[in-house]
């Protein structure tokens, strides 16, 4: 292939990104813009002018399969020597390479996640192990490290970030240093200290940069947009001062601010690097302009610049589709049918997915399509080939191409050995059974897919083992039931976008302008991942025969051809206000009111005092029962919507509530910190254990 060959079939701003082989280059890259074609081009046609070697070439990004997908476009493209690995992947390869020559000894053992070593570190500080709130303690470490925040310093910037710990910032003191004293002593990196050993190794001892630099001279980043400071840290370190370094991202998409990632390293390219080539991809070639146009439109209400307006490229299809249900079950039931009606028409299942904002909404739609007979595939759940049935099928597969005959055919052999471990011809009703099933018809679909393109067992062995390697699963037939932060990088013929309602898109402790936008992020990757058919919906009630209180999101104001939303235009001022989008003095909230203290009158200062209603030094009782058992409900609900329990009420909240025992509605409200949106999501449960508290002291 020459030079020039590479750059066929290329539009003009892909060809130009192609054809920036050298220096600082920043790719804004919109959605379906093609973004991963225009830098496996750009690779490719580097290495075929002569520009750089393939092995002087690092391509980093952050997911083992987009990892996968660049090794193969560039293998397909006649570069099969570039070195395309996540961050951490790259950071590992070079640790455990230098470790014994600069360190000395065998290199650390990676743990895959943080909560064995919590539920120790706990242990040794003698206190409660709850799971879900580990958890969260765990995500509030990774923050500290990616943004370089070690144990002392933790308080005061978790503060600046506002940031709510799961716990009282100091336990998390306590914990993230008892964490790190275990994992040292133990001789274990987790996979931020990876990339922090790799840069120290590197700063450390001249010789390894000096060879690492030698090695690669050429990088390429992608995703860029969710860089946070350690990997840009690591990247620094591995330039060396260089600026052979190409990124891609696209600041619409900046959906992992919570996790540390800034966009900011992306926007800020031209001022780090003042020469640098700047192209902008915004042909979208993946989505109708019946959806781009929602899709841009998403985004037109943003309080950040528009950057990336995108130019739909297909021919036209269906309208986006808006549906109002009454509850959650007829929301759910609704799209069943929908999904149906689609599925008759032709389109695939594994063509089609439901996204929501938190996981827990999955389980009325796994119900829902279990009823209806449809099959689904829950994503994020465990990885395809680390599912019990594909490790064990793998392992039958392994041990018969080594002892296979000739004349075996791939399609037969695969099908005999995994319907021994349960695949049948007609797939089962649904549950556990039916998702085994999913997972050993789709090595049996691959099989035959691999048979008529001639390949013998040994062949598919390998293949998987590859696919294994970089988690490619194979296409499993069934409706994708994700969470909108899954989602991103996919795409589906059709997409429905449901319970898009306010307190759960935006998120209901999403409260900063920043937050907010970061919500209306998550939205605009929701409609971008729909090729042709996308549909947003909404239930005004939780459950049939519930208070329909529920509002649609404020991001749909304008977009669905309803005014208002149902709302006035007041309360559609007000939504602008949390947003931090109002401009004008008519539309800016007025200065809330002081509080005063209900036990001796004094004007509250501080935010805890206020949400408790009284001064820190004046007593109060409260119930002490019932404070436990708020707890306990604040649990339960943490657990099953997946959410922080500080997300449902703080601490400060429940104390409040149990000091306070509140039987209405109005009275709930009185308490500060305590919203519309938390009313209608949790206030029917709180009333009623205030209520059984009220009714337990009148006996008594």
């Amino acid at each position: 292939m020459e030079p020039d060959d590479v750059l066929a079939a290329l539009d003009p701003e892909q060809r130009e990104v192609a054809e920036a082989v050298r220096g600082p280059v920043c790719v804004l890259a919109g959605a379906g813009t093609g973004k991963t074609r225009a830098i496996t081009h750009r690779i490719a046609h580097a290495v075929r002018s002569g520009v750089v070697d393939p092995q002087g070439v690092l391509a980093v990004t952050f997911t083992t399969r987009a990892a996968g997908e660049l090794r193969q476009r560039l293998r397909q493209l006649g570069t099969p020597g570039v070195q395309a690995r996540t961050f951490h992947a790259a950071a590992l390869r070079q640790l455990t390479y230098f470790w014994p020559r600069v360190i000395g000894g065998d290199p650390p053992r990676v743990i895959e996640s943080k909560l064995p070593l919590l539920i120790d570190a706990c242990r040794s500080l003698r206190r409660n192990q709850d799971r879900s709130e580990l958890r969260d303690i765990a995500s509030e470490i990774e923050w500290a490290k990616v943004t370089q925040i070690g144990p002392e310093d933790y308080v005061a910037a978790a503060r600046k970030a506002g940031r709510t710990p799961p716990v009282p910032a100091e336990e998390v003191v306590r914990v993230y240093e008892e964490y790190e004293h275990l994992r040292r002593d133990r001789h274990l990196v987790d996979f931020e200290t990876i990339l922090e050993l790799t840069a120290a190794v590197m700063t450390e001892h001249r010789e390894v940069a000096s060879q690492i630099r030698q090695q690669y001279r050429y990088f390429v980043v992608d995703e860029y947009q969710d860089v946070n400071p350690l990997q840009k840290l690591l990247l620094d370190t591995w330039l060396g001062g260089r600026d052979d370094l190409c990124v891609v991202g696209d600041p619409n998409q900046t959906i992992y601010s919570f996790t540390g990632a800034t966009t900011r390293y992306l926007t800020g390219f031209p001022v780090e690097y003042p020469d640098a080539t700047v192209i902008r991809l915004v042909r979208d070639y993946r989505s109708t302009p019946q959806v781009v146009s929602l899709a841009n439109r998403v985004l037109e209400a943003a309080r950040t610049p528009h950057r990336l307006a995108l130019i739909a490229q297909r021919p036209d299809g269906p309208e986006p589709v808006f549906t109002e249900y009454d509850d959650e079950t007829a929301e759910a039931e609704g799209v069943a049918r929908a999904v149906r009606k689609l599925a008759d028409s032709g389109v695939p299942t594994r063509e089609i997915a439901v996204l929501f904002r938190v996981n827990a909404q999955s389980e009325a739609y796994e119900q829902a399509f279990g009823n209806a007979g449809l099959p689904y595939v829950l994503r994020g759940a465990d990885r395809f080939f680390e599912r019990p049935e594909v490790r064990q099928a793998v392992v039958l597969l392994r041990g018969a191409a080594r002892s296979a005959d000739p004349g075996d055919t791939l399609a037969s052999t695969v099908h005999h050995i995994l319907s021994g471990i349960g695949l049948t011809p007609q797939a089962p009703g649904g549950g556990k059974a039916r998702e085994k099933w999913e997972s050993l018809k789709a090595l049996a679909d691959l099989a035959e897919d691999l048979a008529a393109a001639g390949a013998d067992l040994s062949a598919f062995v390998a293949e998987l083992e590859r696919r294994a390697s970089e988690q490619h699963a194979p296409p499993v037939e069934g409706v994708t039931l994700a969470s909108l932060h899954a989602a991103k990088g996919l795409e589906w013929d059709a997409v429905f976008l449901v319970g898009v309602t306010e307190g759960m898109l935006p998120i209901v402790y999403a409260e900063t302008p920043e937050q907010i936008e970061e919500e209306r992020r998550l939205l605009y990757v929701g409609v971008t991942r729909a090729r042709a058919h996308l549909s947003l919906s909404w239930a005004l009630a939780r459950s049939p025969g519930g208070r329909r209180s529920r509002r649609p999101s404020r991001f749909l104001d304008g977009l669905t051809g309803r005014s208002a939303q149902g709302r006035s235009a007041q309360g559609r001022s007000a939504q602008k206000g949390r947003a931090g989008a109002a401009s004008s003095p008519s539309e800016r909230r007025s200065p809330a009111a002081p509080v005063g203290c209900r036990i001796c009158g004094k004007t509250l200062a501080v935010a805890t005092e206020q949400k408790l209603g009284r001064c820190a030094t004046c007593p109060a009782d409260h119930d002490e029962r019932l404070l436990d058992e708020l707890k306990a409900w604040r649990t339960g609900v943490s657990k099953k919507e997946k959410l922080p329990q500080w997300a449902v009420f703080t601490d400060i909240t429940l104390q409040a509530i149990a000091e306070r025992t509140p039987t209405s509605e109005r009275d709930l409200l009185a308490i500060t910190g305590i919203g519309r949106v938390k009313l209608d999501r949790y206030g029917e449960a709180v009333l009623d254990l205030c209520r059984d508290a009220a009714n337990r002291t009148e006996d008594a």
